[in-house]
């Protein structure tokens, strides 16, 4: 009996050590990025490299985002404590899951005279991953927007651009680190990247950076402290 409670704190140690420093799963509660992603999938997150431009990436809700947006259910005592050492999914209603489509210095743009989304003035072919239903596949933004993604910052958006609340939803939002922030996630709230679906197990599969990400020359150098704004009243 010693030895088996020996085994099973040495098994949580090494969990909790992987969830800190290695990888983390976590519960997706919202449609925003179907069908790359769908409600009640269980996602794996690794935290050993940096994310790129084109990376799905969990990270902390940086200016109330969610508002009402649904969230998981909550767990028991047992269950939070199996969550809290990564054996069970983080359902924390405070992380978002989107993808980065701007890095810092980067010129964000929609859209160009064939409807696509361009960074540094290179377009970006999306439909590999943009919502399709039906047969029809929603476009890259409903909506123009023209910005220049501040230092440190990113500019991410689900891959439903029809029922995403994502960067363009928050240019009017009010942030105290200065005008427009609030659409811009701080790289030090990204997790990190997602690397693969675990669960259900019919959807299980690694997830791959799209290639029409490779072509997207470097942005500004240096990126801008503030960021720049052509369309500042963009609603969602």
């Amino acid at each position: 009996m010693k030895e088996l409670l020996i085994v099973v704190i040495g098994a949580l140690i090494i969990a909790a050590l992987i969830r800190a420093f290695v990888g983390q799963m976590f519960l997706v509660p919202s449609g925003s990025m179907e069908h790359t992603l769908n409600i009640g999938d269980r996602i794996a997150v690794q935290k050993i490299t940096h994310f790129k431009r084109g990376d799905v990436v969990v990270f902390k809700d940086p200016n109330h985002w969610l508002g009402d947006e649904p969230t998981a259910p909550e767990r028991g005592p047992i269950g939070k404590g199996l969550e809290w050492v990564g054996i069970l999914p983080n359902t924390d209603s405070e992380y978002l899951v989107k993808r980065v489509i701007g890095l810092p210095g980067d010129h964000v743009k929609c859209c160009d005279t064939q409807g696509r989304i361009t960074v540094n003035g290179q377009p970006l072919n999306e439909q590999s991953y943009l919502y399709t239903e039906g047969g029809l596949q929603s476009k890259p933004s409903e909506f123009p927007f023209d910005v220049v993604v501040p230092a440190d910052r990113i500019w991410v958006m689900g891959d439903h651009r029809d029922d995403s609340a994502d960067s363009r939803c928050h240019l009017q939002d009010e942030d105290p680190d200065g005008k427009y922030m609030g659409a811009f996630v701080p790289v030090d709230d990204v997790v990190g990247p997602v690397f693969a679906v675990v669960a259900p197990l019919r959807d299980a599969r690694f997830l791959k950076r799209p290639p029409t990400f490779d072509a997207v020359p470097a942005g500004e150098s240096p990126a801008p402290a503030q960021p720049v704004v052509k369309t500042p009243n963009v609603r969602c």
